[in-house]
């Protein structure tokens, strides 16, 4: 850590990530334990910095806009290619990038001083207006960014916000000269430091404001690499090389990172064997039995922050009311868990028992309600024909679970979901498979569902915060199921606005037993990581997010 720290709240937001690095797992002998793997960047030392590193991903929903960007083929490309304030460590830890010093007094304004002398790789400077005019763009109405709500704390972004909302800027962000910018608050809050690593908070270029479509496709950032020539070939591969001007945390000890796009996991797992795919980040379910043996020491199998649910969407009709409320928890309790992750995961997850994630700070599995995601067909069956008492359930209608079947497992562990909650429930359940993720992520943020969806989380920094309020809130950018509760929204303003971490920590944690009556989703299981390398690479290391150190892979 390197913040000037003057108050609690900064010094409790340090001691939050840095717990991380307490996590279990277990992996090969090369580094791909989890003790290892979260120890942080390797010096590359002996390893070849001319070679160009390649690795999976999917073709990003948007444009590679920073608060536009929030699902994970577009997030680990705009990471390597934007820096913010601060960055994550391995475990967690915030470190400083971009940021001399962030000081507050009380939580509530604080002075931020970035480091002279950066500069994005079209040859603007990097300066405190950067942030600012940024964070502005991403909270205007007019521009519909994804990530807008990320920038409600701050003061003034409720009337750059709403619709119809005239005024671009928020009053809380003030320009102090080039290396210097304020921000104030609309209240106190107690993890907003953590938040500033986040890809929403990534400073931008005056050009990106001039085309926002334009850059999107050819963006210019400031972080360890940039894109190359006509890099982005959509559907097909994002080619990345390292930017000779950086000279934050993350150096590049490669020669660049080629994210290949794959339609199935199991199509690049076999290029994995074949050395023809240098990093893969989840294993297919149907090698969990054989990627050990398959790569000897080149894998790793360790916890991350991040779980798996199935959005209900509150507008459907058959979900609402009391007799909603009883088919939301029936459905939860007709799904045996456990059995799905010894059968289809081999063991690799963790049943949920809330809605976050055990290796974030403040964790607790005892939260009361939490029966309702445990398996019990008896109680099951007796919710829904309480339901259908109050409301019949449509005759001849299936109960549908959307899914992008280009994933690693989802058609496997939902159809296998599907027929668990038919044998239990005595109604029709199936899989409704959509292509690829973009195709998914397109129908759900349309509200165009007929059921449910299959969803996932991996968090943006290390907080109980970050998967509540953005997923739940009211009107939240990743509120699939477009649930409102305000005795839940109240609760998570108390929580932000909590003195200490660990007390608003208490707060989410009993926000949570809302959750757990409403139901908005079905939270499923926690997320491991399998993944696995080839022979050409070393110093292959996962972070908290479960996200490869893509930066500190060298070849062999």
């Amino acid at each position: 850590m390197r913040y000037t720290r003057t108050s609690k709240a900064l010094v409790l937001s340090a001691a939050l990530a840095l717990t991380l690095s307490a996590c279990g797992g277990g992996g090969g002998s090369t580094g791909a334990s989890n003790s290892s793997n979260s120890a942080g960047a390797s010096d590359g030392t002996g390893g070849n910095p001319t070679a160009v590193i390649t690795a999976n991903s999917t073709e990003p929903q948007n444009g590679l806009l920073p608060a536009n960007t929030n699902e994970v083929g577009g997030g680990r490309v705009m990471d390597l290619l934007f820096t913010g304030l601060v960055s994550y460590d391995a475990t967690g830890a915030p470190v400083n990038e971009l940021a001399e010093s962030i000081e507050t007094k009380d939580a509530k304004t604080y002075t931020i001083k970035i480091k002279s002398g950066q500069k994005f790789s079209n040859g603007e400077a990097v300066t405190a207006k950067s942030f600012v005019d940024a964070w502005n763009f991403g909270a205007a109405a007019k521009n519909a960014q994804l990530n807008s709500y990320f920038f409600e704390s701050i003061k003034g972004y409720d009337k750059v916000s709403a619709e119809g909302a005239t005024a671009e800027t928020m009053e809380g962000l003030k320009v102090v000269d080039d290396t210097t910018f304020t921000v104030e608050l609309a209240r106190s809050e107690s993890d907003f430091p953590l938040r500033l690593g986040y890809t929403a908070f990534y400073p931008l270029p005056e050009a990106a404001f001039k085309d926002p479509k334009g850059f999107g496709e050819n963006p210019a950032g400031n972080g360890p690499y940039k894109l190359a020539d006509g890099g982005w070939q959509h559907n097909v591969q994002i080619e990345l090389v390292p930017n000779a001007d950086y000279s934050g945390p993350r150096k590049p000890v490669n020669a660049g990172v080629t994210f290949k796009i794959y339609s199935t996991f199991d199509a690049a797992y076999q290029d994995l064997l074949g050395d023809n795919l240098d990093v893969l980040d989840q294993i297919p379910p149907s090698q969990l039995q054989n990627y050990k043996a398959d790569l000897g020491d080149r894998w790793v199998n360790q916890a991350y922050a991040g779980n798996a649910t199935m959005v209900i969407p509150s507008y459907l009709p058959e979900f609402k009311g009391e007799a909603g409320q009883m088919r939301r928890a029936a459905i939860s309790m007709s799904i045996d868990r456990q059995q799905i992750i010894d059968n289809i995961f081999f063991g690799g997850k963790q049943v949920a028992k809330e809605f976050t994630s055990p290796v974030i700070d403040g964790f607790s599995d005892a939260i009361p309600g939490s029966d309702v995601l445990t398996f019990n067909a008896e109680k099951a069956k007796q919710l829904w024909a309480d339901a259908e008492k109050i409301s019949p359930w449509p005759a001849g209608k299936a109960f549908t679970v959307t899914s992008n079947i280009d994933g690693a497992g989802n058609k496997e562990y939902i159809e296998a979901m599907a027929n668990q909650i038919s044998n239990t429930l005595g109604i029709k359940a199936e899989l409704n498979p959509i292509p690829t993720f973009k195709e998914m992520r397109t129908l759900v943020g349309e509200k165009k569902l007929t059921g449910a969806s299959r969803a996932g989380w991996q968090a943006d920094y290390p907080s109980l915060y970050n998967f509540l309020g953005p997923l739940y809130a009211t009107g939240a950018g990743s509120n699939d199921g477009d649930y409102s509760n305000p005795e839940f929204d109240k609760l998570l303003a108390e929580g932000l606005s909590a003195t200490t971490v660990e007390e608003g920590n208490k707060i989410f944690n009993k926000s949570q037993e809302i959750l757990l009556k409403d139901l908005p989703v079905v939270p499923l299981w926690y997320q491991g990581v399998q993944g696995g390398w080839s022979t050409k690479v070393a110093d292959v290391k996962f972070g908290w997010n479960g996200v490869p150190l893509y930066f500190a892979i060298t070849g062999k």
